[in-house]
């Protein structure tokens, strides 16, 4: 699945550029996708854009704040993960909305193990649908990884 979501990013400048789902499930099979992994990316894409359109508007929390992680998101995020988080809203790539709608789709994914290369796709999925201009080092840093579970789609 998340061989997809590289390949709709590399795909697709713009995530408003990407076919309605019959379509794009056709172009990804026509890829070589395998279809139990295009169902999946595309309910999660849909997750993601049902959140972005129910999404209301929160209070931006004070520059000292911390995000305190539930037990739950805790066992699905580990520190290096929640350190990465952390790092992004640091440098002023995430606000607290974006990080939250990460935090969310990981979440989601319960049929996985999210380790620091699946959440980078994650966030560099939700920065994309979101159409948020990102500076090229993080691009690159977004799409670098080193996990034998999962290699990014680098053409």
């Amino acid at each position: 699945m998340f061989d997809i979501l590289v390949y709709l990013f590399e795909s697709y400048i713009h995530a408003n550029a990407c076919p309605e789902s019959d379509q794009l499930a056709r172009k990804l099979s026509a890829a070589g996708f395998e279809d139990e992994e295009i169902t999946e990316a595309l309910e999660w894409l849909a997750g993601l854009r049902k959140l972005a359109a129910s999404a209301r508007p929160c209070i931006t929390p004070a520059a000292d704040s911390i995000r305190l992680y539930a037990d739950e998101e805790c066992g699905r995020l580990n520190a290096e993960c929640r350190g990465f988080l952390a790092f992004l809203e640091s440098a002023g790539v995430l606000d607290a909305a974006r990080r939250e709608f990460i935090i969310e789709r990981a979440m989601a994914l319960d049929n996985f193990t999210i380790n620091l290369n699946r959440l980078k796709v994650i966030v560099l999925m939700v920065l994309w649908q979101q159409e948020q201009p990102v500076d090229t080092l993080i691009i690159d840093e977004l799409l670098s990884g080193d996990d034998d579970d999962f290699e990014p789609l680098l053409h």
